[in-house]
């Protein structure tokens, strides 16, 4: 999310984050949901019509969306041998549908508005729960999808120069340490800033 944010002026831009942050999960929740190829085609020209009205560039758009088709591309095959090309069709619609639909979110807000939202939604409980450090963990959390994303696709990059594609193994350790290498980095800089138990 952090440099992700299209700037612009619709609707979409100017709604309350709480309102996108509830509509949000009512579509990811409604996306899962979906039962049949219709529904799943009403709820794409939905999404179509709302990345219209919102005037995102469509390359942006699929740039947020095009990352998923790594996921696809092995869980859609195992879904196909375990359950056939339609429950696999129906996977891979409500998962495109979901990420397409967050990508939204994530272009018409900026992150320092989502960040204000949860601490504003938090108000209520500051007796229990901490907002500030609640808004922190919200901020990592969107900083390290797409760090991971990008750790993934460099692997991937990596594994097909050195012809090791049909390897799991080969996509899961690098992964997996380099995502420690990261997850360490970030928490040194962390207790660098004072932010540490």
């Amino acid at each position: 999310m952090i440099g992700l944010y299209s700037p612009g002026r619709s609707l979409i831009h100017r709604a309350p984050v709480l309102m996108k942050l509830a509509l949000l999960s009512v579509g990811v929740v409604g996306a899962g949901l979906l039962s049949d190829a219709a529904q799943l085609s009403v709820g794409f020209a939905v999404l179509v019509a709302l990345f219209a009205l919102s005037g995102v560039p469509p390359v942006r758009a699929w740039q947020q969306v095009a990352p998923v088709l790594w996921l696809l591309v092995i869980a859609a095959p195992l879904q196909v041998l375990f359950a056939g090309w339609a429950v696999a069709g129906m996977m891979a619609g409500r998962l495109l549908l979901a990420v397409a639909l967050a990508a939204l979110f994530t272009l018409t807000t900026p992150v320092t508005t989502v960040l204000d939202g949860f601490q504003a939604l938090l108000k209520p409980f500051r007796r229990w729960i901490d907002a500030d450090r609640v808004g922190l963990l919200v901020a990592l959390t969107i900083r390290c999808i797409p760090l991971v994303a990008d750790i993934i696709r460099e692997v991937l990059e990596a594994r097909r120069a050195r012809g090791t594609q049909g390897s799991l193994l080969a996509l899961a350790v690098p992964v997996v340490v380099r995502s420690l290498y990261a997850a360490d980095a970030i928490g040194e800089a962390l207790a660098a800033r004072g932010i540490d138990d």
